[in-house]
């Protein structure tokens, strides 16, 4: 049977490089070396043994790349959000497949998962081409197909950005996994559930801040995060409202609860949802990489006291950014970039 050759194409926009199926074939059946050193007519011949030849078993990442593939589209939730009662909800389901968007409000898909961050750094490089080598050097998992694949926990993610806000990674780590630690108990049969799950809401909102302070928690984050999980158990907040939802309404929805400002959503609708056309003005390490792309002094504009828009304007980010729409939520990225700004905090949560 013929082997099949492992065929490697360019790398793609993004910096990554893909492998053609044919590397997922069977493997290539070598011939043994013979010895040349052996006395062959002392030495009987082997029997020949036929040996059978099985289908390759697609191995976990296979199966997994493959699963990764679905619609997507720019101003839609693009990551599978998971519920309270263990279910999977997806933006394109047939049946919005299948409906008008002024049916369903859902824009249509433009594109699925495993092309969306070819096509955005594509669009981006379009617009201007000295991100090229910023795209290439930092490849970004955020958006590529593997990223796309992981399920969130909306109410864990929400959580998770009012812990990390104003203390270090470190600090808002140690709370999470002290969070989780409090309703974590012992079932019947004296195994000890899962040390990662997060309690769902309707633990958190039947508890009291005194006990959610146990902790780290200060009085008043302990008070938000309560009052978001009764926002998860009275249906105010879904899972569904965050995938039917657009940006503007998202946010809208997500501002009018306590203790989550705008960059806090805005930071949860990129990192969480994956929605790829968020951008925040009043981030500084956002504001800092556009100054420095443009060419700007960074650290003489550093050493001016500008308040809040010391290295460039909200009106300038947002005249610069719009050639970018609708892939600004990863124009955003790449600009962290620029500066080195470490946003490992914000992924993790």
């Amino acid at each position: 049977m013929a082997s099949k050759r492992n065929i490697t194409t360019p790398a793609s926009p993004s910096g990554h490089v893909r492998t053609s199926d044919a590397t997922k074939s069977s493997k290539v059946a070598r011939k043994p070396s013979q010895d040349k050193a052996a006395d062959l007519s002392t030495t009987p011949p082997k029997k020949k043994v036929k040996r059978e030849h099985r289908a390759r078993t697609p191995t976990k990442q296979t199966i997994s790349l493959a699963s990764f593939d679905r619609p997507a589209g720019p101003h839609s939730t693009n990551a599978p959000l998971s519920t309270p009662h263990g279910s999977r909800l997806v933006t394109y389901t047939q049946e919005v497949l299948d409906s008008s968007p002024s049916k369903t409000g859902i824009p249509r898909p433009t594109t699925s998962t495993s092309r969306l961050l070819d096509q955005a750094c594509a669009h981006l490089i379009q617009a201007d081409s000295r991100l090229q080598p910023i795209i290439k050097k930092h490849p970004c998992k955020l958006f590529s197909a593997e990223g796309l694949a992981e399920v969130i926990d909306p109410f864990q993610s929400l959580c998770s950005s009012i812990m990390a806000q104003q203390v270090s990674g470190a600090a808002a780590s140690s709370i999470k996994n002290k969070f989780i630690g409090l309703f974590r108990d012992d079932a019947d049969d004296g195994v000890s559930r899962e040390k990662s799950r997060f309690p769902p809401p309707n633990n958190v909102a039947a508890s009291e801040v005194a006990f959610l302070r146990k902790a780290g928690l200060s009085t008043r984050k302990a008070e938000y995060i309560k009052g978001l999980a009764e926002k998860f158990v009275n249906k105010e907040l879904t899972a569904a409202m965050l995938i039917n939802a657009s940006d503007e309404e998202m946010i809208e929805r997500l501002t009018a609860v306590r203790g989550l400002g705008l960059w806090s959503v805005q930071m949860f609708a990129c990192f969480a949802l994956k929605r790829t056309d968020i951008f925040s003005t009043g981030d500084l390490g956002v504001q800092r990489g556009m100054a420095a792309f443009m060419g700007r002094n960074v650290q003489k504009l550093k050493a001016n006291k500008g308040g809040k828009w010391k290295y460039m304007s909200e009106s300038e980010m947002l005249l610069h950014s719009a050639k970018f729409a609708p892939y600004r939520s990863l124009f955003m990225w790449y600009m962290w970039r620029v500066e080195d700004v470490d946003v490992a905090a914000v992924e993790n949560s």
